[in-house]
């Protein structure tokens, strides 16, 4: 009971650690590199006509909008990076969680690419691996760097939340 505890609570800490970092990255790299964030919103939008079915969109900025998708979108955001920690402690253990190491942080953080390739991309009408954005190999490009930054963010995020669970 104690270990499932544990669990839950390095997964929220981490995963939203880790969430914060690549938003400080989008952040950065939008005022540096002009280059603009995904809008959360639109992932609040797709979430919420998920529940009349609609799975996949050709252009989700064009499908109609719901009410809260903003709220939704960035709650999913941060439940999303939540998730991928609970990944990373399911499988390496919450012996990483004691003792970070940077390669499982980035390997699931670099891994988690493959649901914006796969799942999101398609799903909001910019096809697979961003194939029906205007410039693709960019898109692609800036997700894999995204998702890097929010593996090290698992890493850096592991290291502010171990003293907590080595007293």
């Amino acid at each position: 009971m104690v270990e499932a505890a544990e669990f839950v609570a390095s997964a929220v800490l981490i995963g939203t650690g880790a969430t914060v970092v690549m938003d400080i990255w989008g952040m950065v790299r939008t005022r540096l590199l002009g280059v603009p964030s995904l809008d959360y919103v639109l992932i609040g939008r797709w979430l919420g006509h998920l529940v009349s079915a609609r799975l996949r969109h050709d252009r989700i900025a064009a499908s109609p909008q719901i009410g809260g998708e903003r709220v939704i979108g960035w709650a999913a955001h941060y439940l999303i990076g939540i998730g991928f920690a609970g990944v990373l402690l399911a499988i390496f253990g919450l012996d990483w969680a004691r003792q970070p190491t940077i390669a499982p942080a980035l390997m699931v953080g670099i891994g988690s690419v493959a649901a914006s390739f796969l799942v999101m991309q398609p799903a909001i009408g910019a096809g697979i691996a961003a194939s029906r954005t205007p410039h693709p190999w960019a898109a692609r490009l800036q997700s894999l760097v995204t998702h890097t930054v929010f593996g090290f963010g698992l890493y850096v995020a592991g290291w502010l939340v171990h003293p907590f669970l080595n007293p």
